[in-house]
């Protein structure tokens, strides 16, 4: 398991995971979510995976970055 000390990389990793807003992850599952996501993609991918779906799809992908940074917040507060 890696240790993920950026929120902006938390973020990302949520972002470009599986995990949809309408499954209402907990804060554990939210945080082995990012965890998972991170160990497979490092970070440089989930950043190249963020840019590509806000050149791909902007008109999604700002709420779904705006739910990634609520979850990532309240379940890493819950920590």
């Amino acid at each position: 398991m890696t240790a993920i000390d950026s929120d902006d990389l938390r973020n990302e990793a949520l972002f470009v995971s599986d995990l949809q807003r309408s499954q209402h992850p907990t804060p554990e599952v939210i945080r082995a979510v990012v965890t998972e996501t991170v160990d497979r993609l490092g970070e440089g991918g989930c950043a190249a995976l963020v840019a590509q779906e806000f050149g791909e799809h902007p008109d999604c992908a700002l709420g779904r970055m705006r739910w990634a940074q609520q979850a990532v917040r309240s379940a890493y507060e819950a920590a």
